[in-house]
This record gives structure tokens, C-alpha cells and sequence, in this order.
């Protein structure tokens, strides 16, 4: 059985807010992400290249408030830069077991830095440029959703949420991305964000909604796509304070 931390909140320090360089160029498709409104939680994105033809990207939900999680949300940047482009940069590697080896020192980490366990659902992927595939790992997060010439498919969770257990592991599979294909990543607060209205009762704008509104969308940019669903939901909620980071991340495949 995995061993479970002691749960202890450690004092937390002045630490620098982290931030997303700019996302790197890719040959054939192109990546964004954005975030609606002011952040308050712990939604945490990034993307780098780890080699010649890998790009790493992830969305990570850290648990608690902005105010009292930015130890953890500075360590968890941290190992997925570093042990990101240690473990993908070579020209050979097998990308499942690297992605697997990454949810660890993640998992670890993130559970060192906390004092114990502190829930991290998190969406990894890591994109081969040459073969247009994607090797992922879903831990406990919202299903990524990838729209092709077939249809929509959910990307489940592979796994549990970082953060839980000291040795717990995720699945990394691959698929492959064709030529038009859209990957969403969207956090929870996109799904769980909620209209209240004096005119509806209360209900989440949800997944569903997610997949219909990436299912109409004729964007032609990553970037695009992201807008469009954070306009989508934040115009659902009826609501000027959010309680919850709503963020949406996305790559596009052109060519």
C-alpha cells in the first residue's frame, strides 16, 4: 500500500508568482492558454521545448488559494522544467516512460513541499512534431477533449490526482493528431462555474457544453479556441466575481 503523508501546512514564504514564459514555436500546429479574469486558485499552466522536436505542456490544479499556495505553485514550475527537459530531451526516449518518471518527481515534490498531502489533478502532454503524436498522462483531471475528422473524444484521467499518495502512478498513452486536430484542456472551474441568474436555477455550465461549444467553433488559432470557450462560460455564469480559475489550454494542429 502507498504510504500516506502526514498532512501539515508549512509556513508559507514570500514567493514570486509563477509565470509562463511565452510558448515556444512549433513546426505544424501552435499552442496557447489563457485563464478568465483574476486568478484566485491554484490553475497553473506551462509549455516548453525539451528537444529538437518535443514540446511539453501541462495544466495543473493545485488546491487551495492563490494567496496560500504559491510555494507549491513555484516548486511544481520548477520540477516540470527541469526534470521536464532532462527526461525528454533526448533523441531517443521512451516518451511513456518519461512522462511517467515526470508524475513522480511531480507527485513528490509537490507532497514535500506542502508538508503532506495536498490534491494536484494535472493534464501533462508532450508533442512529437515530426509524427504529430501526443504522449499524455491524465492525473484525476477534467478529460482533455480532442476534436478531429471523427468527432470529439475525452482524453480520461489515466491515473489519480498528484499529490495523494507518495508512490502513486498515471498511465502515459499516445495518440496520434491529424492534420486540423484540436486538443482542449479546460479546469474545473470552466466545468463547475455556475449560472444564478434570477431566472435559472443553479447549474454547472459542464462538459457537455464544453464538447458543444468546441464542437461549433470554426477558430483558426489556438488561441482562438481558448477565447471562445472562457468567453463561452464567463457570459454562462451570470456572475462578475468568480469563485474558481477558469482556464483553457489548447494546441492546434495545422499541418
Amino acid at each position: 500500500m502507498c504510504a500516506l503523508f502526514h498532512s501539515r501546512v508549512p509556513e508559507i514564504l514570500a514567493v514570486a508568482e509563477p509565470v509562463a514564459d511565452e510558448f515556444p514555436k512549433i513546426y505544424g500546429a501552435e499552442i496557447a492558454a489563457n485563464t478568465y479574469g483574476k486568478r484566485v486558485a491554484g490553475d497553473f499552466y506551462d509549455s516548453l521545448r525539451v528537444g529538437s522536436e518535443r514540446i511539453l505542456f501541462g495544466l495543473l490544479d493545485v488546491a487551495g488559494r492563490r494567496e496560500n499556495n504559491q510555494l507549491i505553485l513555484s516548486a511544481a514550475q520548477k520540477v516540470f522544467r527541469t526534470m521536464g527537459a532532462e527526461l525528454f530531451s533526448a533523441s531517443e526516449v521512451n516518451e511513456s516512460d518519461a512522462m511517467v518518471a515526470l508524475c513522480l518527481h511531480l507527485n513528490r515534490h509537490l507532497m514535500e513541499t506542502a508538508g503532506g498531502v495536498h490534491p494536484c489533478p494535472g493534464f501533462i502532454g508532450c508533442y512529437h512534431e515530426r509524427f504529430g503524436t501526443l504522449c499524455y498522462t491524465n492525473a484525476g483531471h477534467i478529460p482533455g477533449l480532442l476534436r478531429d475528422g471523427t468527432g470529439i473524444s475525452e482524453l480520461a484521467p489515466t491515473g489519480l490526482p498528484l499529490g495523494l499518495f507518495s508512490h502513486a502512478t498515471c498511465d502515459a498513452p499516445t495518440v496520434g493528431l491529424e492534420q486540423g486536430a484540436v486538443l482542449l484542456l479546460v479546469s474545473r472551474g470552466v466545468v463547475e462555474g455556475k449560472c444564478k441568474d434570477d431566472k435559472a436555477e443553479d447549474r454547472e455550465f459542464g462538459l457537455q457544453r464544453v464538447k458543444e461549444r468546441l464542437r461549433a467553433d470554426s477558430s483558426a488559432t489556438a488561441q482562438g479556441y481558448c477565447g471562445a470557450i472562457l468567453n463561452a462560460v464567463g457570459e454562462f455564469t451570470c456572475e462578475p466575481l468568480v469563485p474558481d480559475d477558469m482556464t483553457a489550454l489548447c494546441l492546434l494542429r495545422s499541418a
